[in-house]
């Protein structure tokens, strides 16, 4: 395995040790720890934790999560990077890669607005590689984020996959291309948010063979945790060790650890994966019914928990809904999506309901 390519690093933070924490800075012995007094921890637990459970600081990188999570994806443990959703991982990339002010991140719009939100908040530019509408899909152009990320010397690149709000996939070939061609240039992250509801494989079956590729991947779709806000970025080992390195201490607490490793038992995932075909059966069905409503233009193609809708009267539709408190997303406020909505597949009630909203009494 090659390594990461130390140059795409912000070169103030190549040697950062970041913040040493009482969990990380414990000193090793040959005597296994028995009173622990060296993070002002309170010596009793509170009297809403009456087993103490949280009373001390975390582990900063649960290792029993970091190992199912590598499991998981079948990949060894230092890939792995656990944290606040993907937002957190996000942030974190933009912030060990890009220096303020200057490296550039190249996003595909219509896409999800945190990673601009990230750039800008850092003060990094951002550059907008537009998708292509197809009619019914979207479609990245990879060769022009290629060609974008070097004409402005872009660290990062980000691409939904599948995508939000397009629904749509990226090939692997094509991430595997673009990587390939950005491998001294840019670090390229594929979203894998709704992943779960695709038909394409996984891109960390790229990893090996892309040091500059990383994936994120998030326990609030598919496994139906969104409230837990748990995430994580598979890396390079060598990247793994900066992110965490720029990550705030503590950032996974103690019950949110513990029922992410409960979501990740085979139970719990052959579970998810029982949800994940009853919502693809019930997406198919809200095509079935949207498709034959008027003022309905388009449907796109969707490889996730959602459908993106383009339809002639899009404030009347949401009217219709809203009166009968059915709330859906307006993405009218994206480039290319002037008369779109984005609609979430709920439970069989909640579809049926819809249906209902829509003039369908079945």
């Amino acid at each position: 395995m090659t390594g990461f390519p130390e140059h795409l690093l912000r070169e103030d933070l190549r040697d950062f040790t970041g913040y040493s924490s009482a969990r990380t800075s414990a000193p090793g012995t040959a005597t296994p720890a028995r009173i622990w007094l060296n993070a002002n921890e309170s010596g009793y637990p509170s009297s809403v934790d009456v087993d103490g459970t949280s009373r001390r600081y975390p582990d900063p990188q649960p290792s029993a999560l970091v190992d199912a999570f590598a499991d998981l994806w079948a990949t060894t443990p230092d890939r792995v990077v656990v944290g606040r959703g993907s937002d957190e991982m996000i942030e974190l990339l933009v912030r060990a890669l890009c220096r303020p002010g200057g490296d550039g991140v190249v996003v595909t719009p219509p896409t999800f607005g945190m990673y601009a939100v990230s750039a800008r908040l850092h003060g990094s530019p951002v550059v907008d590689v537009p998708q292509v509408d197809d009619g019914l899909t979207w479609r990245v152009d990879t060769d022009a984020v290629a060609a974008a990320a070097v004409a402005a010397g872009a660290r990062l690149v980000f691409l939904a996959s599948p995508g939000n709000p397009t629904a749509s996939v990226v090939p692997l070939r094509q991430v595997s291309d673009l990587a390939e061609r950005l491998a001294d240039r840019a670090v390229v992250v594929v979203d894998e948010a709704y992943g779960e509801f695709a038909s394409q494989r996984s891109a960390v079956t790229l990893l090996e063979e892309h040091p500059n590729l990383v994936v994120l991947r998030t326990l609030s779709k598919a496994h139906g945790l969104a409230g837990l806000r748990v995430g994580l970025a598979l890396v390079h080992p060598d990247l793994a060790v900066v992110l965490r390195r720029v990550q705030a201490p503590y950032p996974v607490p103690v019950p949110v650890a513990e029922l992410a490793l409960r979501a990740l038992t085979p139970e719990a995932l052959e579970a998810t994966r029982q949800r994940v075909g009853g919502t693809l059966r019930l997406r198919d069905r809200a095509v079935r019914a949207l498709r034959d409503l008027d003022g309905v233009r388009a449907i796109y193609a969707s490889e996730a928990n959602f459908l993106l809708v383009r339809c002639d009267e899009p404030d009347r539709l949401l009217d219709v809904l809203t009166a009968d408190g059915i709330v859906v997303r307006d993405m009218r406020h994206l480039p290319g999506l002037d008369d779109a909505l984005r609609i979430t597949i709920g439970t069989d009630l909640e579809m049926t309901a819809l249906d209902r909203a829509l003039g369908d009494p079945s």
